[in-house]
């Protein structure tokens, strides 16, 4: 049920209070024998709020010495790369970082004038170092909470792959951050904050000259500047808003527009996400409430969340693009426009993305490699050039250079409305045009994901289902064709379940934060099939719980 001011500009009542959330960081002690109040690693880094005490200084500075002494362990030696977007929470723990990493004498690169750097700057920095310095690996933090509400605080690591770390290391970081806590952080390293910048191990680095330099190397941006077609990006007061103007400067684009250049980490400028909150989800039809009311004075515009890694595509004749939508036509277009690509190299999709992305792949005769839910799943691939494109169902994807090699194998919102800009202008057709081409070739989809309600004790036995336990052969009128447990891309759990028929598919996985668990669903058979398909998903996850 969507919030009744949903889609509506935010009032002041709306607003978090930023000097209590500061105070917050640095005032409230975690309890280490808490669960809600001890470090802990999703799929992007370890998140929460100061007013929870979720998300303090104690817990930055243990998380920084566990990195520290990961990276020791590990044998990195490079300098560390660190960026931070614009929540409020991510200037303090970006400071309180600095002091344990100069305390540990790790040499640092940051941003110039410490200015905010969005996450495939950081990726894509990690990469450029680790290339022209062989021998020697370089790795990286990134202070987000990505397209969190302003409340919120976030911190995540990406080792020399340059992506998301995946559990292997978060555990182990997460593990000793968690201990150093519990010792009242005896064992942690760190000096003021001003001695940390101002020592020998703190440096600058331009994040912003590297990235943007190197953006004709992964889209044909020549293309873009000479069809004279007006882009309008709304940084969403994140990270990015530096990044646009410069683009537009660097490369000549005349007729790129910074819809909204302001920074404000209230946000205040934001509508209301669908269930009320501020919450800058560029995939987001209600949180894009603005932009898509603009949508008619540019031929192009394009939104991107906080950190800048994830996308959100507007055209004049559909207004904001389903992501699974432009996902399929980024693969479509892509691989019929990138000459110098392995014919080997695979698309990645997550196991929640559409099926109309197997279809497109099938048609382009390419492999594909399907995963689970995270990121973090395709950055051996996209950093061997073994998978050419990696695309989330959440908005978040990353694609090769011209020449095959990669840019940034974290999620990177700039390249990917970037190249929104090269299909119009290399086709003709808007994006969502090129969309409705393929939904009459490949069929149009229903796609939707919705809550059920479920016990921690119900959450923890569908994380650990095997097909076995599923009954059912038929959904919604077809054959069941497939019942997984288990990603047919890499045989990695998917923690859920997921079952598949000709036309229609559904994936249950348990939600971290609440007691629900999530179906997301499609099919290819109208939206009245989908209801049914989900109808009858929740019957037979339920069933395999015992309900």
């Amino acid at each position: 049920m969507a919030h009744p001011r949903a889609g509506q500009p935010a009032l002041p009542e709306d607003l978090i209070d930023v000097d209590a959330l500061e105070r917050a960081y640095y005032e409230n002690v975690p309890d280490p024998s808490n669960p809600l109040q001890q470090v802990v690693f999703g799929t992007s880094g370890h998140r929460g709020s100061s007013l929870d005490t979720a998300f303090n200084e104690a817990h930055i500075v243990a998380t920084t010495q566990a990195i520290v002494e990961y990276r020791r362990n590990a044998g990195i030696t490079g300098p560390l790369f660190i960026g931070f977007d614009t929540h409020a929470l991510s200037i303090p723990a970006w400071r309180s970082a600095l002091e344990v990493l100069a305390g540990n004498e790790v040499t640092v690169l940051t941003a110039e004038d410490d200015s905010f750097t969005p996450t495939p700057a950081v990726s894509r920095a990690i990469l450029t170092f680790n290339k022209d310095n062989p021998g020697v690996q370089s790795d990286g933090i990134v202070v987000t909470p990505s397209h969190n509400p302003p409340r919120d605080g976030g911190f995540k690591y990406n080792p020399p792959s340059g992506g998301p770390a995946d559990t292997s290391i978060t555990s182990v970081i997460a593990a000793r951050a968690n201990e150093l806590l519990a010792q009242d952080l005896q064992g942690v390293k760190r000096i003021p904050f001003e001695q940390a910048r101002a020592s020998e191990y703190v440096k600058d680095y331009s994040f912003l000259r590297n990235y943007i330099d190197g953006l004709g190397d992964v889209v044909d941006l020549t293309a873009i500047r000479d069809s004279g077609i007006s882009i309008g990006a709304d940084p969403l007061g994140g990270a990015s808003v530096g990044y646009w103007a410069a683009v537009a400067s660097r490369h000549g684009l005349e007729h790129l527009t910074v819809v909204n250049p302001a920074v404000d980490p209230t946000f205040s400028f934001m509508t209301l996400d669908t269930d009320g909150k501020i919450r800058m989800d560029c995939s987001s039809p209600d949180a894009m409430a603005s932009l898509i009311s603009a949508r008619d004075s540019y031929d192009v515009a394009t939104g991107n969340d906080a950190d800048s890694d994830r996308h959100g595509i507007v055209t004049p004749d559909a207004g904001l693009m389903n992501p699974n939508h432009f996902l399929a036509v980024a693969i479509d277009y892509l691989f019929t426009h990138r000459p110098q690509w392995a014919e080997t190299a695979a698309v990645g999709k997550t196991l929640v993305s559409s099926s109309l992305i197997d279809r497109v792949v099938a048609g382009l005769g390419r492999p594909l490699l399907e995963v689970p839910v995270g990121f973090k799943w395709f950055v051996d691939g996209l950093l061997s050039g073994r998978v050419a494109f990696g695309g989330e169902e959440s908005a978040g994807a990353s694609f090769l250079m011209f020449d095959g090699s990669p840019w940034s194998t974290d999620k990177d919102g700039i390249i990917m409305a970037l190249l929104a800009a090269e299909i119009l202008a290399v086709t003709g057709k808007t994006p969502s045009q090129r969309y409705a081409e393929l939904a009459d070739r490949y069929g149009e989809t229903s796609y939707a994901r919705i809550d059920a309600p479920a016990t921690r004790e119900q959450k923890a036995v569908l994380s650990k289902l095997s097909p076995e336990q599923v009954e059912a052969t038929e959904l919604a009128g077809e054959p069941i064709t497939a019942i997984m447990t288990n990603a047919p891309g890499n045989g990695a759990p998917i923690g859920g379940l997921k079952v598949t028929t000709e036309n229609a598919w559904f994936a249950a996985r348990p939600s971290g934060t609440e007691d629900v668990y999530k179906i997301y669903a499609e099919s290819f058979k109208g939206p009245e099939h989908l209801a049914q398909v989900q109808q009858e998903a929740q019957q037979v996850v339920d069933a395999a719980l015992g309900g």
